[in-house]
């Protein structure tokens, strides 16, 4: 059937205007995108992703180690045959000042701390009304064990396999750690030399470690201590780099 010729007219004003108008609107989004992109890919297949750029840093930084490691050893045979009495005395003040500086192995009594990831049930689930920021180890929770151990005066303390000294920074990347150069997954093993039934009180009265434990509770994440009555920490393997510290002077200025 025909339409009037009144109704004609109006559908030819609409589409007059509107493809028009539509034409405009595609033409400013594809101005905006590439605006956006500056003529490239938003979302590229090949763009690093986090993760990958830490295990690239990792392989360095072992490349590194290992030659600095052959160098040491070809410094320290040269000077060996040398007999250089000044190297010597520098070597003795050095050997005096590694204990403090966290390099010498310690052993007495401690507290070990252990952070783990949350696991599933026996239906392989997790709580329904947890994120996935819920279910793991941040980097506030391990900094906030650290602080306590530290504040009720342990001697020394080892993360994982490390000794941890004053140019140590624990960081967390995704769910791992990054220590010195090195990634770690869970569970976190922290070990401290010193009073164990201080360290215990402190942690218990820490405000990071308080609420940690609530999601222990909630949401199924792992804390554990264990006290013990001699225990060693490793030394600090890697010669200590100081940018901005200096010696200090006869009375400590």
């Amino acid at each position: 059937m025909a339409l009037p010729p009144t109704q004609r007219s109006a559908r030819r004003s609409w589409w007059r205007v509107g493809v028009p108008v539509v034409c405009l609107l595609a033409g400013l989004l594809l101005a905006a995108t590439h605006g956006v992109s500056d003529g490239g890919e938003i979302r590229r297949s090949d763009a690093p992703r986090l993760v990958d750029l830490v295990r690239e840093t990792q392989q360095s930084v072992d490349r590194l180690t290992a030659e600095r490691d052959q160098l040491a050893q070809r410094r320290d045979s040269t000077h060996g045959r040398s007999g250089d009495a000044a190297l010597a005395a520098i070597n003795t003040r050095a050997d005096a000042m590694a204990g403090e500086a966290g390099l010498d192995p310690v052993r007495g009594p401690g507290l070990t701390v252990t952070l783990t990831d949350a696991q599933r049930d026996a239906q392989g689930r997790f709580p329904r009304d947890a994120s996935p920021d819920d279910l793991v180890v941040h980097q506030q929770d391990i900094q906030g064990v650290l602080n306590a151990l530290w504040s009720a005066g342990a001697e020394a303390i080892q993360m994982q396999d490390q000794r941890l000294v004053a140019t140590s920074a624990p960081r967390c990347v995704g769910n791992t750690l990054l220590l010195n150069g090195r990634t770690y997954s869970p569970p976190y093993r922290i070990t401290a030399i010193g009073d164990a039934a201080a360290m215990q009180a402190a942690l218990a009265e820490a405000p990071l470690v308080q609420l940690y434990k609530q999601y222990v509770v909630r949401f199924g994440l792992g804390y554990a201590e264990q006290a013990h009555d001699e225990i060693q920490v490793v030394g600090h393997a890697d010669p200590p780099r100081m940018r901005y510290a200096r010696p200090m002077g006869p009375l400590g200025y």
